[in-house]
């Protein structure tokens, strides 16, 4: 079988981009950067058939002119003539992938749609659309397989469990439950990575001049924030990977200098994350390493903080959130605010660099923005990011004001956009947040 897989372009929508101060615009974020993971694991799954793996963020990013969405397709669909086109979506990106099934259609109408990622996997029915033909849930390569050998052997997709066909009226399960995966251990998938050399320049983090990739040492979080759309992706539920493949998988990307830890939150398990940096040290690889990491887990064990600085850790995202307890208590965070000044010290005193993160409510007052202004500034980072507090659709705050979104277009649904009614003007509001973004005590953008 020939297997096309496109990795969607990113949403250009940027409401706090468009008003904000001209001195902040540099700072402001523009753009994901990384391969694709879960595309490079589905390739790797089905390596033994043709499969072209293709980005178009990383085309889009390397290309000074390049074509529409549409046009990219349909050249792809006709050069390579795939019998199967996947891909994954976010809910700001979900758009772009129901444009590639429907380009693709149009150049070949047998061709089979199959798609997988975060937002189909909430809010599955929310993908019907008469492009797509099958939509897959959850961690899912041993499903797109099951898929792909279905339509090999030409049996009908009824036959594969789990997933939901497009009967012309809806989405209907096929009876049934996929066989079990456990994507973090004994089924673990190195990701195929090698497809994806022709962008490997646009994987390049801020100013740095080498280029980076993703690792997952986890899937989920025990975290039950009221924001997050990870933990209900996994039901709740948490799983760590061995330290031997991930020792495995750090030797075997020479060509990636810099690694992201793509986890919601790296550092759970502190024997294992000790252990894992021990092994690091030991077998001397030399990565930069990039990670999430929650203020109380660096206010409370700067020890492994330490190590992990001596390991290769340079760079660290860490959320905030907010400066006050009632907003932290109300987003489940688990963390108090007070803890955000201690972490801010173990990253400053192991010479790591924070993105330090805080997210802005819709009903902000210009005495909330001065307020946050004034705790920020004395409680600065390096580089700290202002996003807007969004209703992300599967979440419990998507649940809890649903009823007061005001823009349902998900191209909006980035963090960067209000999707509710503001306090300030939707203007002045997304002005004020814009600002923020010049509160941090250095030059760098990461």
């Amino acid at each position: 079988m020939k297997i096309l897989l496109i990795n969607t372009p990113r949403s250009p929508e940027n409401r706090i981009l468009e008003f904000a101060p001209e001195a902040a615009k540099p700072f402001i974020h523009k753009k994901l950067i990384g391969p694709p993971l879960g595309l490079m694991t589905i390739a790797a799954v089905v390596k033994d058939h043709d499969v072209l793996l293709f980005d178009t963020k990383g085309e889009f990013d390397l290309t000074p002119d390049p074509p529409s969405l549409a046009g990219l397709v349909k050249r792809l669909v006709h050069e390579f003539k795939p019998d199967i086109v996947g891909s994954t979506a976010i809910t700001s990106e979900l758009y772009y992938a129901l444009e590639i099934f429907t380009e693709a259609k149009k150049a070949n109408p047998r061709i089979i749609s199959v798609l997988g990622g975060l937002h189909p996997t909430l809010l599955p029915y929310d993908c019907f659309h008469p492009s797509v033909d099958v939509v897959c849930q959850g961690q899912c390569p041993h499903i797109f397989r099951d898929v792909v050998q279905a339509l090999e052997r030409k049996s009908s997709l009824e036959t594969v469990p789990g997933i939901l066909l497009n009967n012309g009226s809806g989405l209907i399960r096929t009876e049934g439950k996929p066989r079990s995966w456990d994507a973090a251990n004994a089924d673990y998938l190195l990701p195929d990575r090698a497809p994806l050399k022709k962008w490997i320049n646009a994987y390049k983090v801020g100013g740095s001049p080498d280029p980076s990739t993703y690792i997952f040492t986890s899937l989920g979080c025990p975290y039950k924030c009221t924001f997050c759309s990870i933990w209900p992706q996994f039901k709740g539920k948490y799983y760590q990977r061995t330290i031997e493949s991930l020792i495995a998988e750090l030797h075997s990307i020479p060509d990636y200098p810099v690694v992201r830890f793509a986890d919601a939150n790296t550092v759970v398990d502190l024997g294992f994350m000790n252990a894992l940096f021990d092994r690091i040290l030991e077998e001397g690889i030399r990565k930069t390493i990039i990670m999430d990491i929650r203020a109380d887990v660096a206010a409370m064990h700067p020890g492994i903080i330490s190590k992990m600085a001596r390991g290769g850790l340079k760079v660290v995202i860490c959320g905030f959130e907010s400066y006050r307890d009632e907003d932290l208590k109300k987003y489940r965070k688990a963390s108090p605010a007070s803890d955000i000044a201690k972490a801010i010290k173990v990253f400053h005193d192991n010479d790591i660099m924070i993105r330090g993160n805080y997210v802005i409510p819709n009903d902000y007052s210009e005495d909330d923005f001065k307020a946050l202004e004034e705790y920020s500034a004395g409680n600065p980072v390096v580089y700290a990011g202002y996003t807007i507090l969004t209703p992300m659709p599967g979440t419990v705050f998507y649940s809890q004001v649903k009823k007061q979104i005001t823009d349902h277009d998900y191209l909006k649904y980035n963090f960067f956009n209000s999707v509710m009614r503001t306090t300030l003007s939707y203007e002045k509001f997304h002005e004020r947040v814009g600002s923020l973004w010049l509160i941090k005590s250095g030059k760098d953008v990461i």
